[in-house]
């Protein structure tokens, strides 16, 4: 590689845009004020009342079921337009009566 060449190589211009990202970071680091302790500083917060702090355990149960739902209806549109014409049509419409069934029973689910 010949002058250019380098100048263009993945390694070397990662470590040039680090430095970069760097440098930014410590001139932001070196602007920005200095921190105070101050009481009461990093306690909750709501529209000038104090609230108790709680614990909160968020659960991804409804994101799996939502997701599991976008899958099958994505996989469901890719299955019936790719269906070739003739007699296997009717296995489409087959397939389409499963997929409302399982898609029903996912959204009425207890």
């Amino acid at each position: 590689m010949t002058g250019i060449g380098i100048l263009l190589s993945p390694p070397l211009a990662f470590f040039v845009f680090l430095a970069a990202a760097l440098g930014l970071y410590a001139l932001g680091r070196g602007m920005a004020p200095k921190l105070t302790k101050t009481g009461g500083k990093l306690a909750a917060y709501a529209c000038g009342e104090n609230i108790p702090a709680a614990k909160v355990q968020f659960g991804y149960r409804l994101f799996f079921f939502i997701a599991l739902f976008f899958t099958m209806m994505h996989v469901a549109v890719l299955v019936i337009a790719t269906v070739p014409s003739g007699k296997i049509v009717f296995f489409a419409l087959f397939y389409l009566a499963m997929i409302a069934l399982a898609v029903s029973s996912l959204i009425t689910r207890s």
